[in-house]
This record gives structure tokens, C-alpha cells and sequence, in this order.
């Protein structure tokens, strides 16, 4: 069984920053890509960046050039870095990962269980 555990959400004023961490745990036998989404209240979940296996990344517009996803495969951890922070970038993060445990040896979606980030203006 998989389990991820996000943390470093929290309150931030307009402008500052904060970084996102979501650590995979379990018997796994690889990560494929890694992203994170962001529930802003009364709408859906949205899609922020994503980065593959090989380091490749992806941003939403909405979030280039102010946020930065890595990821550390020896922890099996994922990170958001979040710059230069907005009113509307408020709304609960989860990550997402594409896991393949070792005894399915097939990927596999797993959510995180999200952590708030407040901007206050």
C-alpha cells in the first residue's frame, strides 16, 4: 500500500512564499510523474505543474514563472516552491503521483490529502 503525506501549507501575505512537500511511502517499485493540483474554493480541482520521471516539467499559466515543482526520487518526494504569492493562488494543494507499487508492477494514481494555502492580501 501507497500512502503520501503532504505538508508546508499555511498562511502567507500577498508576495511571500512557501513550499509544498509531499513524500510517497510504501513498497514502491517506481514513480512516474509527479503533480500538483489546486481545489480553490466552490471550484474543481486544477491542474498547477507536473514533472516526469526524467525531470521534465509543465506549469499551468496561471502559475509559470512563480512556481517551481522538483522532485528528490530517493525520498520518493515531490515539491512545490510558490513565489511571489497571490490573494487568488488561495485554495487546498494536493499532489498526485503516478506510482507503480512493487507487488502490481503498474501505475497506479494516487492523491495526497492536501494542504491549505491561505494568501491574504
Amino acid at each position: 500500500q501507497v500512502q503520501l503525506v503532504e505538508s508546508g501549507g499555511g498562511l502567507v501575505q500577498a508576495g511571500g512564499s512557501l513550499t509544498l512537500s509531499c513524500a510517497a511511502s510504501g513498497s514502491i517499485f517506481s514513480i512516474n510523474r509527479m503533480g500538483w493540483y489546486r481545489q480553490a474554493p466552490e471550484k474543481q480541482r486544477e491542474l498547477v505543474a507536473t514533472i516526469t520521471a526524467d525531470g521534465s516539467t509543465n506549469y499551468a499559466d496561471s502559475w509559470k514563472g512563480r512556481f517551481t515543482i522538483s522532485r528528490d526520487n530517493a525520498k520518493n518526494t515531490v515539491y512545490l516552491q510558490m513565489n511571489s504569492l497571490k490573494p487568488e493562488d488561495t485554495g487546498v494543494y494536493y499532489c498526485n503521483l503516478q506510482v507503480v507499487p512493487i507487488a502490481v508492477r503498474r501505475s497506479l494514481e494516487v492523491w495526497g490529502q492536501g494542504t491549505l494555502v491561505t494568501v491574504s492580501s
